[in-house]
């Protein structure tokens, strides 16, 4: 009886192995199924890219255009300010009988020069792969036809091209750098705002107003446009009665203003953009001139007309800014 019960016991123990190990062989066939069925997915599965792609974008004219995957060969006329801010070279920079946005010099190095209204054939001679409009009137009648057949073209426009923000967000877009913008921008917004600090502990309160002088003429800028838009609505300074005047029949980023005029002009500062000959300066010996309070006191900072002063966007504010704090903070 005794050998009975051993006998019994050895042969349960063998049914439970037994039944333990056809388990675990389950489990190891089940798990190699499903490995090798992972493995095949994967292999199967479309790789994964981040590489850019062809789009299709409506320009601020309502035109449809296809930009290309990767623009390698860009023309951004007068746009260059918001292309070197995205970290763009462009093949050819805007320029005018007389000169080309000097400010940007360093970053255009050895970049040729473009004339101003775009001549068909010597767009066609930098070979571009994308044309960026700024006005409405390079595109006006056929010019855009003729355009298209050089490189697929998007217009930024005249509305959207006068909004310097507004500009750089848009050919972020186009070019694929939409985020990168954007960064730019939170990044002069963070300058802007630590220069206004540094203003109104300085100079609380205090009027300023940006001349230009070409051609024996003086301009005064807007009070909502160009270096206005930043001396007053970034960067706090008080608007000059006389800006605000001239401001509200004006429609250019900057108006004329007689001389006589400039004889109310109240501004404890005067940033003054020389574009002046030696023929032309006498007006900055008038006694007219000479009798401005900000003139007087000695409160004119002069810059020439290879200087930022003149144009808008991220690095030309940025410099402007410099200007600014070093005259009035120092």
């Amino acid at each position: 009886m005794r050998n009975n019960k051993k006998f019994m016991f050895v042969l349960v123990s063998l049914m439970v192995m037994s039944l333990w190990l056809a388990a675990c062989g389950n489990n190891k066939t089940n798990n190699e199924t499903n490995s090798a069925a992972t493995n095949e997915a994967a292999t199967n599965a479309p790789a994964a890219t981040d590489a850019p792609t062809e789009r299709t974008l409506t320009d601020e004219l309502g035109h449809e255009v296809t930009i290309p995957a990767n623009p390698q060969r860009i023309v951004a006329s007068y746009l260059e300010d918001h292309l070197v801010a995205l970290g763009i070279k462009p093949v050819a920079q805007w320029s005018v009988p007389n000169g080309i946005q000097d400010y940007l010099s360093a970053d255009l190095e050895g970049i040729p020069t473009i004339a101003y209204d775009l001549p068909f054939e010597a767009m066609t001679s930098f070979e571009p792969d994308l044309i960026l409009m700024a006005y409405d009137g390079n595109v006006e009648g056929e010019k855009f036809d003729q355009y298209t057949k050089i490189a697929p073209t998007f217009t930024i426009g005249d509305k959207l091209t006068a909004d310097w923000r507004g500009a750089l967000l848009k050919i972020g877009e186009v070019v694929g750098k939409s985020e990168e913008a954007q960064k730019v921008l939170d990044t002069y917004d963070a300058k802007a705002k630590e220069a206004k600090e540094k203003l109104q502990a300085a100079a609380a309160g205090q009027s300023a107003a940006a001349l230009w002088f070409v051609q024996g003429n003086f301009y005064i800028v807007s009070d909502q446009l160009s270096s206005g838009d930043l001396l007053y609505n970034q960067l706090g300074l008080t608007v000059p009665a006389v800006v605000k005047e001239i401001s509200a029949t004006g429609t250019g980023n900057w108006n004329a203003i007689p001389l006589e005029k400039l004889a109310e002009l109240d501004a404890e500062h005067i940033f003054l953009i020389n574009s002046g000959t030696e023929t032309d300066s006498q007006a900055l010996s008038d006694p007219i001139w000479k009798n401005i309070p900000a003139v007087k006191n000695g409160k004119v900072y002069e810059y020439p007309s290879t200087s930022s002063w003149l144009y808008a966007g991220t690095i030309a504010y940025s410099q402007v800014i410099d200007d600014v704090l070093e005259s009035i903070v120092k």
